[in-house]
């Protein structure tokens, strides 16, 4: 089959597209899937990268996502904290076709038009789970198998590619809130709001009757503002100065680095902070007292809350969240597509069609 090869770690060099890659079997449980639209996402440029090692403290940039960072470590590179196997086949976004089942699957999934759940979770209980893309192979190829429960039914008029917009960054938002128990009537702060999660965390928070406020660049404040964002401000910007201390119930953040300090001030006493990112820097500085003297809540979000996934199935088929489409590129365009994605020129997702 077609699929495109992560041999290690590093720059574009590392990405190798191939026509020759066997393609798999479905085990006992395991559903095997025509790919047919996949989506570029951060995680893959920092697996690719090394970014995940304790020894980086940058954030991600082109040029480093260009080269690879020089001076990561590769024995704690991937996002567990344990190294990658290589050759890997990426890609945590997919949209496509049940073609076979294996032991203990119904032959009646043949057909079904799915959405995989990208974060595989172990049934004991542990917390421990795998990642799409990352610990087993992924999305960047004609096909991939997944556990048959996170294969999930999808029936609505939409492409694959709008489809396989949705299922990484808006999987991750709808967590971020879930974790956060944000509420109607709530006032949430969304950074990085013109990137994959964040403009999917103001169109999901907008959904549960908050009122949105946002982080992202002067270019696209009109665009993130037409997704539900009540104000938008720029990312150079001061938020104490722009909000208030003490202003805030909830913030949706992607973004760590500098501003990390001042989110903490803007949230009033017994707010709730949610991370799943930090694309400019993942070493902040935080003051204990500021945590502990106003009662915050700090939540680490990656493994999903066991119903995060059918609600946002749900919403798709309500048409209640719409996907956001940058471009659409060849499985074999897979650099361009990922030099677009970093490029950051557009907003909405960036598409793989094998």
């Amino acid at each position: 089959m077609k699929a495109v090869l992560l041999k290690g770690h590093g720059g574009f060099e590392q990405l190798e597209y191939r026509e020759d890659v066997p393609e798999p079997m479905p085990r006992a449980g395991e559903v095997l899937i025509r790919v047919g639209a996949a989506g570029v996402n951060n995680t893959d440029i920092n697996t690719r990268t090394a970014w995940y090692s304790r020894s980086v403290n940058e954030g991600t940039t082109p040029e480093s996502a260009a080269s690879g960072i020089a001076a990561a470590r590769s024995e704690d590179a991937g996002w567990t904290g344990s190294p990658p196997a290589f050759p890997r086949i990426q890609g945590a976004d997919a949209c496509g076709r049940i073609v076979a089942v294996g032991d203990g699957v119904t032959s009646k999934r043949i057909g079904e038009r799915v959405l995989v759940e990208p974060v595989f979770r172990g049934g004991d209980g542990s917390g421990q789970a795998i990642y799409f893309g990352s610990e087993c192979d992924g999305a960047f190829a004609e096909f991939a198998r997944v556990p048959a429960r996170h294969a999930h039914p999808v029936e609505c008029s939409l492409t694959d590619a709008e489809l396989a917009s949705f299922p990484c960054a808006y999987s991750a938002a709808e967590n971020m809130l879930t974790r956060l128990a944000l509420g109607k009537g709530e006032t949430v702060l969304v950074t990085g709001a013109s990137g994959g999660v964040g403009s999917a965390a103001v169109q999901l928070a907008k959904r549960r009757g908050a009122k949105v406020l946002a982080v992202a660049s002067i270019y696209k404040t009109a665009a993130v503002a037409a997704l539900g964002a009540a104000r938008v401000i720029a990312p150079d910007s001061d938020p104490v100065q722009e909000f208030g201390r003490e202003s805030i119930d909830a913030i949706v953040d992607v973004v760590g680095g500098g501003q990390f300090p001042a989110l903490l001030e803007i949230l009033r006493r017994g707010g709730r902070y949610a991370v799943a990112g930090a694309i400019a820097g993942p070493v902040v500085e935080l003051d204990l007292r500021t945590l502990y003297l106003k009662d915050l809540r700090l939540l680490g979000c990656t493994v999903l809350e066991a119903d995060v996934f059918n609600r946002l199935v749900q919403y798709i088929e309500r048409g209640e969240i719409k996907p956001l489409l940058a471009g659409e590129y060849p499985l074999a365009a897979i650099i361009p597509a990922q030099q677009e994605f970093l490029a950051k020129r557009r907003m909405g997702k960036i598409i793989l069609l094998p």
